[in-house]
């Protein structure tokens, strides 16, 4: 079934089309869910979410641009939606601002422990940091989606690589006194 075809099927609710489209795209969404969450489980969560949100704003989707971004889109937001309603985004306040240069050490750190870093951190700053970051969003884009100043979302991103840094670092002295040992 070609892709016009399925998402006309998915929004006519046909199950089979439904499921189709599910297998074709929950590793992207996925993927995408696990940038966001804390851990699997909640990853897995917001999947189920989004795939039901996506299905019921189908016959929303005007054809125009790539229906993997809609649907990444509607990935985001729906996210985005359930942390705020968690009331995991409370705001900081604007005179907490802090700018952190971000130095240009070398560090000996793996992907997959960058993520478990990144996934440890606080809603508000892991939102912030993977939107501008790993999405390229700007602050003010950040702003509009999480409901919260400029100012915010750019103290939100200092303080999420000040985290990041010092966990960083942590772990570059453990290794080092490891390796001495």
């Amino acid at each position: 079934m070609n892709l016009d075809t399925l998402i006309a099927s998915c929004k006519k609710g046909d199950r089979k089309a439904q499921e189709q489209l599910y297998r074709t795209y929950a590793g992207t969404l996925f993927g995408l869910c696990l940038k966001y969450s804390r851990n699997r489980t909640e990853a897995e969560d917001n999947l189920h979410d989004s795939f039901m949100t996506i299905y019921d704003k189908i016959g929303q989707y005007k054809s125009k641009g790539s229906f993997e971004g809609w649907m990444k889109r509607v990935t985001i937001n729906t996210v985005l939606q359930k942390y705020r309603k968690q009331d995991h985004l409370s705001l900081i306040s604007e005179n907490h601002k802090e700018v952190v240069e971000v130095e240009q050490e070398k560090y000996e750190l793996n992907l997959q422990t960058l993520l478990k870093y990144i996934q440890e951190l606080p809603n508000k700053y892991r939102l912030t940091f993977n939107l501008y970051v790993l999405d390229g969003h700007t602050h003010k884009e950040i702003s509009e989606m999480l409901g919260t100043s400029e100012g915010t979302s750019k103290s939100n991103l200092a303080r999420a690589r000040s985290i990041l840094k010092e966990k960083i670092k942590k772990q570059q002295i453990h290794i080092a006194k490891t390796s001495k040992a």
